[in-house]
């Protein structure tokens, strides 16, 4: 509000909080799904173009050129994971749309250094720019979170990183293609074209109503958490969350794997100069993992939501597993295979990005806020990533780009079904003690047990 204050249009946006907190359901869903759809979305255009450009002319260092801009990149993104554990978790809800506009500000005056400085000192400007952005899901996500529709507004907006990188890879070398901008000066080109919707999109979150009383009673309320409250929370079920971490690294390295050398990996499997392709392999995915990922907001219950949550990504890793395995027996084709290894890496993926730990926070009845364990987990997965891609490069196993993402397809399945299993028994067992009913924070800020009220 104070950001729209500075506008000078307060009245403009106090109607249209006030239509929003009585607009029905599926009204405020669409809405609400759309704009954080739309932030994120944009926010790619500043994040990923620059890796459909080969950089053949840069002289490498240490590692090719590319390589080099995706590690400074990937590691800049980890470190602001990192940091983001604290901010997120302090953010004041008013100052969320200013510090993404700040940030990805910051990130595209990254992109213009990068096209203005020579290679290979440029460099420095993609670690700048994943500083900058690291934090972006963090703060639109605050905006969705302890709600009766989080499943949904978060279902579309995890839709929208899914969806996103093919578009906006495909937007980018289009720029190249239409002889708009070389391959240094198009990802600032290619973050300008979307910075409107950008704008648009933070407008409308800015306006939307926090949580009401019925959210908090069904949700529990969401507060900002310090260092005791973060450590307590993770403490009092380590066990799990630690082994649920472990799972998100594994899919996020297969994830970045899969998204960074999106490119080479399409080139291996015979699709060359192919723009289309990046957004056309995506689609399917993004509306599988949507539809799946909104049908979990039909379970009222919370300790059973999260308990399905974890079943999502049990056969999501499954599916990664046996789709890599279905195409090197040349049971399926290589768009196939990868429709359904993303449908799979998604579908265990995006749990953990937004409604996984808005459901364990609302089943703990532990007042906090799941932006604290989004990105405990985040940090660690991005580390892994930084962590793969110098194996990858450095440690002598590089080699065909299809043949190590089948690989590290397989790993992350094994592993992962066997921690996504123990994790299963101990949460089933530890919030059943902690939570015997659903549990609410009322308005003092009490955990209250709802044994004697019907489950909404």
């Amino acid at each position: 509000m104070k950001f729209f204050q500075l506008l000078r249009i307060p009245p403009l946006v106090e109607h249209l909080r006030s239509w929003l907190s009585r607009a029905p359901a599926p009204v405020f869903g669409l809405y609400g799904g759309l704009m954080a759809f739309g932030a994120y979305f944009a926010m790619y255009a500043f994040r990923r173009p620059f890796t459909v450009s080969s950089y053949a002319d840069a002289p490498p260092v240490l590692v090719d050129y590319k390589i080099a801009l995706v590690i400074a990149q990937v590691f800049g993104y980890a470190l602001s994971k990192v940091a983001g554990i604290k901010v997120i978790s302090e953010m004041p809800p008013h100052r969320r749309a200013l510090a993404i506009l700040v940030l990805i500000g910051a990130a595209e005056f990254c992109l213009v250094l990068f096209a203005v400085i020579p290679a290979p000192w440029n460099i420095a400007c993609l670690f700048a720019n994943g500083l900058a952005l690291g934090m972006i899901w963090g703060l639109v996500f605050g905006f969705l979170e302890g709600r009766r529709l989080s499943e949904l507004l978060g279902a579309m907006l995890c839709a929208s990183f899914i969806v996103s990188s093919g578009v906006v890879k495909s937007a980018g070398e289009s720029v190249m293609l239409l002889g708009w901008a070389n391959e240094y000066w198009m990802p600032a080109m290619t973050g300008l074209l979307f910075t409107p919707l950008l704008l648009i999109c933070v407008a409308g979150l800015a306006i939307m109503p926090p949580p009401d009383a019925e959210d908090e009673r069904l949700r529990v309320a969401r507060k900002l958490m310090n260092g005791t409250a973060r450590r307590a929370m993770f403490i009092n079920f380590a066990p799990g969350l630690i082994a649920l971490v472990v799972i998100y690294v594994g899919l996020t390295a297969l994830r970045d794997f899969r998204d960074n050398f999106a490119v080479e990996i399409w080139n291996g499997l015979g699709f060359r100069n192919n723009a289309e392709i990046f957004t056309f392999s995506e689609l399917p995915v993004a509306a599988i993992v949507l539809a799946t990922m909104a049908l979990l907001m039909f379970i009222r219950n919370n300790r059973r939501a999260f308990l399905a949550n974890l079943i999502l990504v049990a056969v999501g890793l499954g599916l990664a597993g046996l789709s890599s395995l279905a195409f090197q027996m040349h049971l399926i084709g290589p768009v196939t295979w990868m429709i359904a290894l993303g449908a799979g890496l998604y579908l265990g993926y995006t749990p953990f990005n937004a409604l996984l730990f808005d459901r364990f926070i609302a089943a703990s009845g532990r007042s906090g806020t799941a932006g604290f364990l989004i990105y405990v987990a985040d940090a660690s997965g991005y580390m892994s990533s930084v962590a793969l891609l110098i194996l990858y490069n450095f440690v002598g196993v590089r080699g065909s780009s299809v043949g190590f993402l089948v690989v590290i397809s397989y790993v992350a399945a094994l592993a992962g079904l066997a921690l996504i299993a123990g994790a299963g028994v101990y949460f089933h067992r530890h919030l059943a003690r902690e939570n015997l009913g659903d549990q609410t924070v009322e308005s003092g800020g009490s955990r209250a047990a709802l044994r004697h009220a019907r489950r909404a």
